[in-house]
Formats: C-alpha cells, structure tokens, sequence
C-alpha cells in the first residue's frame, strides 16, 4: 500500500487487518483448525460464552484443514468486520460514537468509484478447465460451515454480491449467502420479501427479457465497501459510491473478467458467473441470522465463470446464527443512529434521544427501544414509536419508548418501566397488516403485527429505592481494595429522583447518614395529629 493511497479507513482487508493487530484487536491461531467442524464454533464462543463485546477480538486462522484432512494456503479471518463495535468502526477509521455521523455524511454526499485497468483482485484467475479440475474453483477456496451439525455445505457469507440493473445500469451490491453445490455452482439465495434483496429485484427483470443474470461476488474487501451490502440503502443508490463516502477517497474498481461488472480492485477474492433464470435449485438448510435453522427452499443457481484473486489473499467468513454475533453487530452498530437521525432530522421527533435495538436472541430488527427526555409530549412519543416501527418493513416489530433514566440495553430495566410506567389499556397499540420480515417459516402465511407500547414516566415519582449515587461508589472503592469478586454493574446501581422529593426529606436523609436520626424524630414530633387513618400522605394533609 502506497502512503499516498493512505485514508483515515482501511482500503483492502489486510490493511484492516493490520490495524487491528496494531491496536490488540486480532488473534492469530496458528495451530491446525478444521474449517468444517472447528473453525467457527471456536469463533462462537466469544458470543455464547459470557465474554463482553469490548473483550472480543478478530481471529486469523492460519493453519486450515478440512474434513477430509486437506490443508489450505489461504488463511481464515472471522470477526474481522464486526466481532465487536469498535472493530467495526476500526473499519471506517473513526471512533464508535462517530459511526452514525460518517454513514449520514457518505449517504449525503457520496464519491463515485475510480476504474482501474490492472487489480490485485486480478493478479490470480481461474476460468475454464482451472475451475473443475481435482482441488480447483470453489474447492480451493477454504469456505467455512457456519453451523456444523446444520448445514448442508460450507457456505460463503461475507459476501458482497455485485449485480446491475439491466434497464438503467444502477449496480447493487447486497450481502447475500452462498452454498457451495460443485466446484463451478453456488445455491445463492437473495431474500424475495418486502424489503428484501435489491439483487432479487434486479433477477425478476432479467427473468423478464429471458437473460441470464451476471453476478459477481465479492469476498474480502475494505470493510467500509463490504459494510454497504447488509444496510438496506435506496435500490437506486450506488453503494459503490456510498462507500467512497465512508472510506473518504474513491473506491478503485476494475471490470471483471468474465461478466460485464465492476468489482473493488483491491477485493481479496472475486468469483464471477451468471444465475439462471429459467429454473431454481434446492439451497440450505443453514442456519441463518435470525438465529434459526433456514430449511430447504429452492433459490438461485449460479454457474461460476471465473475465480480471481490476489496472490495471497485472506478469506473472510463471519459469525452468524444466534445472537448476539459478529452478523447482528455488523447491523445494529450503524442501524441505530441511521434510525435516530431518522427520528431526529427528517421526521423532526422532538425529546427523542437514544435508539436502540435489542440484539441477544431477538435480532436488532424484531425490537427498538427509543429513548426519550423527560420534557418529550406523549404525542412526541407516539410519533417516534410509529416512525421508527415503518421505516423499514423488516425492522421494529415491537417499538417500546422508556425514559431518560431507563438504559436500553438492560431488559430488567425495560420490564421494570413495563410494569410501573404503561397502562396497557391506554399506553399499548397494536397494528395488524405487518410484512413477516427476517425469520423461520412458521408454515402459515407471513402477515403480522406491530406492537407498540409508551413505557415513558408520564408523572412524577418517588426516587429509585437504591443508595445514591455516591455512596455506592464509595461502597465500589471499599469493595475492590477488598479484592472481592469483580463487579460488572447493570443500571440501574444506585437511586436517583423521579421528581416526587423534597428537600425535607433529602435533610432527613442527610442526617440519618450523619448518626443524626433523632433529631428527625424531634421534627417529625412537632408534627403529630390525630384524626386519620394510617397511610394518610403527610402532603395532603399539611399542604
């Protein structure tokens, strides 16, 4: 890499790579790891195994075997485009809390590609005779099973999957799974749902004029070009373009080999072919990302035409299935502020302050939380529930808004403001006619619901019954000089007002911490009545 070719994000996948060994960010395993029954469940356990998202690394597996005892020349990285927030945002080269503003900067003001003539993607080509012989095409290829047990093949998932549109030539590029089915065909499959797959789109139009679709797939490229294929951006936008605008600079293209389209120079592997259109092929079972098994449907069959690659090129794979994984982070890191500034700017919500979307087990697509200030109208908070539950067809099944003091990612927390904060007669809307979205087929028809629920504080309450603030953390410092078990702390940790205190009673509880509790019991004396019944609040009587 030249310096002057140098940007603020990385512009291939071993650059980012490299910045990720430089920063503590990647794990080199150098011992033999079987790709078909090892390889991505030792990946796995950095999500099922307890360890926190700031904790997980990239993995570069540079030994790799296969089921059959085969050893392979290419490496394997995993976790290398999203295994946490900040490796994705290592991928556009910015701090985490900038990520929203970089994507709504790119998607405002994109920098078209720079075709190239001559790419690294290019310096190895395999076509023809190289694409069937014994060990070649896709068998070269060190393709992972994502879900040993599961699967029925090695499947390739990082994808970013390259087609054009055959009326005006607008190219998409979407994140799309891959089956391997012979050394020279792939089962792809391109999500034909509302608000699915732009390159399903793209597949009816060709299926219409009787042509063969060219297609293109791309594996191992700058993170910030690969991230534009799982952001559902406007069909009609050139993620090509939207990705210059992440990385800073034009993305360099070259045209391929064997089709008539333009892939990233700098990609790592490119495989190219034509997907018919004259008839399906049974694909899957696979375990895909809505954390279900995805059975046997018959999808699109890709004849491959050629395999280019640099000389030694690193192939990606990444962590799907059951989340939380490297797949929902890739989605919930930039899907969060795209919805906010969504919110915010172009519906204008006012008091909306966070949104967040639940990943363990549900998906970030199933269910958004949305934050809002304690001066927000419920009609503010009813107007973001239902901005943010239509935005997108395949997201926010369930949209449920809390208060300021509530912390989105804690469900206890959520639960909490549930039960205390919505009166589900008044606070809970239901809304029929929702497309099924992301997830397994039930064998019933894909029509749901969205439910929505206003869970913000609407009145003024008594503090949270835990310490203030300060004297847990003294009780903290105490706690660690003692050498005690290590404390990972969920908020809420300490006790904080809800508007209904008074100093009165903020004296009283100075004086109790002093030693002084009698002299309340002096103040509360002068007060005593007779004539009530117990539990009559001091206020209604004395006010």
């Amino acid at each position: 890499m030249t310096s002057e070719r140098r940007t603020k994000a990385p512009i291939d996948l071993q650059d980012h790579l490299a910045r990720l060994e430089e920063r503590g960010l990647l794990t080199r395993i150098a011992c033999p790891i079987d790709k078909d029954s090892e390889l991505h469940p030792l990946a796995r356990w950095q999500f099922q195994g307890g360890i926190p998202a700031e904790d997980r690394k990239a993995f570069l597996f540079t030994d790799v075997t296969d089921g059959k005892g085969n050893r392979y020349d290419i490496p394997v990285t995993v976790g290398a485009l999203a295994a946490n927030p900040e490796i994705y945002a290592a991928g556009l080269g910015v701090p985490v809390d900038e990520i929203g503003a970089v994507w709504v900067k790119a998607m405002q003001a994109p920098i078209p590609p720079e075709v190239v003539t001559e790419a690294p993607c290019q310096e190895v080509v395999m076509t023809g005779e190289e694409l069937t012989r014994e060990g070649g095409g896709l068998a070269a290829l060190p393709v992972p099973i994502s879900t040993p047990g599961f699967d029925a093949a090695p499947y390739l998932t990082a994808t970013l999957v390259v087609t054009k549109d055959p009326e005006n030539g607008i190219r998409n590029m979407g994140t799309y799974r891959g089956q391997l089915k012979a050394r020279d065909r792939l089962g792809v499959r391109m999500a034909s749902r509302l608000g699915g797959a732009g390159g399903y789109q793209h597949w009816l139009k060709y299926k219409a004029r009787g042509e063969k679709m060219p297609v293109a797939i791309v594996i191992g490229c700058a993170p910030a070009v690969l991230f534009t294929g799982p952001q559902k951006l406007p069909i009609d936008q050139d993620e090509m373009a939207v990705a210059g605008g992440l990385i800073g600079a034009p993305v360099r293209t070259v045209k391929c080999r064997t089709v008539d389209l333009e892939v990233p120079a700098d990609a790592e592997i490119v495989i190219e072919g034509e997907v018919a259109v004259d008839y399906l092929e049974p694909e899957g079972p696979f375990g895909e990302s809505h954390g279900h098994v995805a059975l046997e449907d018959f999808n699109m069959s890709m004849q491959v035409t050629a395999i280019t690659m640099k000389a030694k090129p690193v192939f990606v794979s990444i962590v799907s299935q059951v989340t939380p994984s490297e797949s929902s982070t890739l989605k919930k890191v930039a899907y969060e502020p795209l919805y906010f500034e969504h919110l915010k700017t172009v519906l204008n919500v006012k008091g909306i302050k966070r949104v967040v979307m639940h990943e363990p087990l549900t998906n970030i697509r199933k269910v958004i939380f949305l934050q809002f200030d304690r001066s927000a109208p419920q009609t503010e908070v009813w107007r973001g529930l239902q901005g943010a539950a239509a935005l997108q067809a395949q997201c926010g099944k369930v949209v449920i808004a809390v208060s300021e003091d509530i912390e989105p990612n804690n469900a206890d927390a959520i639960f909490w403001s549930i039960a205390y904060r919505a009166n589900l007669s008044t606070d809970l809307h239901v809304t029929p006619y929702r497309s099924g979205g992301h997830g397994p087929k039930l064998g019933r028809g894909s029509a749901d619901s969205t439910l929505m629920i206003d869970a913000t504080l609407k009145a003024d309450m008594p503090p949270l019954a835990l310490p203030r603030e300060k004297y847990m953390s003294r009780a903290r410092q105490i706690w660690e000089e003692l050498q005690l078990p290590r404390l990972t702390p969920q908020p809420p940790w300490h006790g904080y007002e809800l508007g209904d205190w008074s100093e009165q009673w903020s004296d009283y509880a100075d004086r109790a911490v002093a030693g002084d509790w009698e002299a309340n019991g002096l103040v509360t004396e002068a007060r005593q009545r007779g004539g009530m019944k117990p539990e009559t609040p001091t206020r209604d009587i004395e006010d």
